[in-house]
């Protein structure tokens, strides 16, 4: 699938375990929605690390992410201004996330990349 927009934010974090399908189901169901119908928002891909090897060099390395965050969310965006936007900010505080996940959400990273 070809990216569309010039912008991915890409949001990395981990949740505590008793929280995981909390998480997953308010994510999925309500969070991605509303950050979607943000102006300038475009596709949104969630992603969970797994477990994997590969070949390189001869050598076989496993890939099984340590030290970094198990979920990752990808929005695609017009601009990065977008996260400055009135709309962003309220989808943002709306539904379960801000009092019932985001407290039991760390190892949170957040970065913006331009498309080349």
């Amino acid at each position: 699938m070809p990216i569309a927009k010039k912008y991915l934010f890409i949001v990395s974090m981990d949740v505590q375990a008793d929280k995981e399908a909390l998480f997953n189901e308010v994510y999925d169901k309500e969070h991605v929605p509303l950050l979607g119908k943000v102006p300038g928002v475009g596709a949104i891909t969630r992603l969970k690390t797994v477990p994997a090897a590969f070949n390189i060099g001869g050598e076989r390395k496993t890939l099984d992410g340590a030290g970094m965050a198990h979920y990752v969310a990808i929005y695609e965006l017009d601009s990065p201004d977008v996260l400055l936007s009135k709309e962003w900010a309220e989808a943002g505080e709306k539904g379960r996330w801000p009092k019932e996940v985001r407290p039991y959400t760390l190892n949170r990273s957040h970065v913006v990349r331009q498309v080349l």
